[in-house]
């Protein structure tokens, strides 16, 4: 028999609890920045350096980081269903909580690409990437990041994820950035969607929506009682 097919869809409120800090919240030097100076492919054109020191500061921290509850139950589903999880996040915590299937739309943190030849992905090993790191072909090493201005290349595969989801869980997302947010337009109208975060996510309340206001962990808390127990 096979098992029912999940696609959770996670925001910054994900990771929040795990002290992965949003741009807004990293304050110190980069409250003088716009987040377009440091993450769009002009601010790189321009000021690879502080790209390249944004970046690292963030990437530090992630290394410093674990994954929080939330992460843990939500991989503690494989169990029972089939779960795939498509995130805005580009975090590791997913993988590190043990979720087999994890979709980045945004990219990932933790590996770098070549400028001539987007094939050619790295994982790093440590947190510091430098002017004059290369990649095979002799071209600089850039984040491997969707920056503001630049197509966010796994849309259509997420759009197939959530048209084959058999139920939908929303989880520490406001659903305010696009194009990712207008994944829920694909979303089944028959299908049980559960909405985790604490503040009002732009969903119109409907029959088949579960709303629980509450952080990621005590949300996922909740949930992992009710999905487990059926």
């Amino acid at each position: 028999m096979s098992k029912t097919k999940i696609a959770v869809f996670s925001g910054a409120g994900m990771s929040q609890e795990s002290g992965i800090m949003t741009f807004r919240d990293m304050g110190g030097l980069w409250e003088q920045y716009d987040i377009t100076e440091v993450a769009s492919p002009i601010a790189w054109a321009n000021t690879p350096q502080l790209v390249m020191d944004f970046y690292n500061q963030r990437r530090k921290q992630l290394f410093e980081c674990e994954p929080n509850k939330g992460h843990l139950l939500i991989a503690q589903l494989e169990k029972k269903y089939d779960v795939q999880v498509i995130t805005q996040n580009v975090d590791d915590l997913h993988e590190r909580a043990g979720s087999t299937n994890v979709l980045h739309l945004h990219g990932e943190l933790k590996k770098v690409r070549s400028t001539i030849d987007t094939s050619l992905v790295y994982e790093m090993k440590d947190w510091e990437l430098k002017l004059g790191d290369l990649c095979e072909k002799g071209s600089q090493l850039r984040p491997h990041i969707v920056w503001f201005g630049e197509a966010v290349w796994a849309m259509h595969e997420a759009v197939e994820l959530i048209q084959e989801a058999e139920m939908v869980l929303v989880v520490g997302t406001s659903l305010n950035v696009y194009p990712a947010a207008g994944l829920m337009n694909y979303i089944k109208d028959t299908i049980p969607i559960y909405v985790i975060d604490p503040g009002s996510p732009a969903f119109t309340p409907q029959e088949n929506i579960t709303f629980i206001q509450k952080k990621a962990s005590h949300g996922m808390e909740e949930l992992i009682d009710i999905l487990m127990s059926n």
